[in-house]
C-alpha cells in the first residue's frame, strides 16, 4: 500500500533507519550499564533510576514545548496499563541481566513479536494463518534450545526474561490501542511517570546510598533510556515502524560483543543458533505481515 519511493522519500527512510539503529544501539549500552550497575545496586534502585533520569530528560526536552498538554489524554486507562506493562518488561530484564549473561538475556527477549501473535489471537481476535502459526512454533523451539531444559541447570533468571517477552509483547498490544489517539510525546511521558511514581513507593526498602560514581552511573542509564526513546520517536518522523522493525534485531550482535568486552561472556554455539532461529521467525512473521498488508 505504499507508494513507490521518490530518491527524497528513500533519504528520509534511510535516515529513520539510521535514527532507529542508533537508538538500539544506545539501548544496548544502557543494558550493559544496567548489568555492571547490579553488581553495586539493587536492580530495583537501578529501575527507578531508569524511569526517574528518563523522566527528568523528558522534562527537559518536552515541558518546555508542551506544557501540561502533555499529560492530556484521551485514553487515561490505557497509558496507566500500557506503562505498567512496560515497567512491569523493565523490571523483569533489569534483575534478570544480574545473573545472566547480557546475550542469553537478548536471545530470549527476541521471543516478544511471537507473543504479540499469540496475544494479537487472544485479546484482539486476530486470524493467523497456519504459515505464522508454523512460525511462531519454530520461534520458541530456538527458545528453548538457549534454555536447553534437562540438559542443564536453568538458571530460574531466564525465566523473568520470558516474562520480559510477554510484558512487553503485552505493551506492544496496548500501544496499538493508542495509536492515533494520544500523541507520541504524551504516551512516552506517561511511561516515564507512572514508572518513577510506581518505583519511588519501592526504591527506599532497597535504598543503597550511591557514591558521585554511583549517582552519574545511574543518570546516564535513565539519559540514555529517555534519550533513545526520544530517538525512537524521531526515526517515526521518517520512516514506519514495520519498516525499521528487523532493526531492533541488531540489539543481540551488541550485547554479545559488550558481554564479552565488558564481562568476558561469549555466547556458546546453542545459543547462537537458538537466538538464529528465533530472529529467522521474527523476521518470517514481519514478512508475512507485509505481504498481508499488501507492501
Amino acid at each position: 500500500m505504499t507508494a513507490p519511493s521518490t530518491s527524497a522519500e528513500s533519504t528520509f527512510s534511510y535516515k529513520g533507519i539510521f535514527l532507529f539503529c542508533t537508538a538500539i544501539f544506545f539501548f544496548a549500552v544502557m543494558d550493559t550499564t544496567v548489568k555492571y550497575a547490579n553488581e553495586t545496586y539493587p536492580p530495583v534502585q537501578v529501575v527507578w533510576a531508569r524511569y526517574f533520569f528518563h523522566s527528568v530528560l523528558m522534562a527537559a526536552i518536552l515541558l518546555p514545548k508542551h506544557g501540561l498538554q502533555l499529560i492530556k489524554t484521551n485514553r487515561l486507562k490505557m497509558q496507566l496499563i500500557r506503562s505498567i506493562f512496560l515497567l512491569l518488561a523493565t523490571v523483569c530484564f533489569f534483575t534478570a541481566v544480574k545473573y545472566v549473561p547480557l546475550a542469553d538475556a537478548a536471545a530470549l527477549g527476541a521471543t516478544s513479536p511471537l507473543f504479540v501473535i499469540l496475544f494479537s489471537v487472544i485479546l484482539l481476535k486476530e486470524k493467523v494463518n497456519a504459515r505464522r502459526w508454523a512460525a511462531v512454533a519454530i520461534g520458541f523451539g530456538g527458545a528453548m534450545i538457549v534454555l536447553r531444559p534437562g540438559m542443564l541447570e536453568v538458571h530460574p533468571a531466564l525465566f523473568l526474561v520470558i516474562g520480559t517477552s510477554i510484558f512487553y509483547a503485552l505493551y506492544q498490544i496496548a500501544t496499538r490501542f493508542l495509536s492515533g489517539i494520544d500523541s507520541p510525546a504524551t504516551t512516552i511521558t506517561y511511561s516515564a511517570l507512572i514508572g518513577t511514581i510506581g518505583m519511588s513507593f519501592v526504591v527506599p526498602f532497597f535504598w543503597v546510598t550511591p557514591d558521585l560514581m554511583g549517582w552519574l552511573m545511574l543518570g546516564v542509564i535513565g539519559f540514555i533510556g529517555g534519550f533513545s526513546h526520544f530517538i525512537i520517536i524521531k526515526a517515526f518522523d521518517y520512516t514506519e515502524a514495520s519498516t525499521v522493525a528487523p532493526f531492533q534485531y541488531t540489539q543481540l550482535i551488541w550485547l554479545a560483543i559488550f558481554g564479552y568486552l565488558v564481562f568476558g561472556n561469549f555466547p556458546d554455539n546453542f545459543t547462537i543458533l537458538g537466538a538464529v532461529i528465533i530472529v529467522a521467525s521474527g523476521l518470517y512473521i514481519l514478512y508475512r505481515e507485509r505481504q498481508i498488508k499488501g507492501e
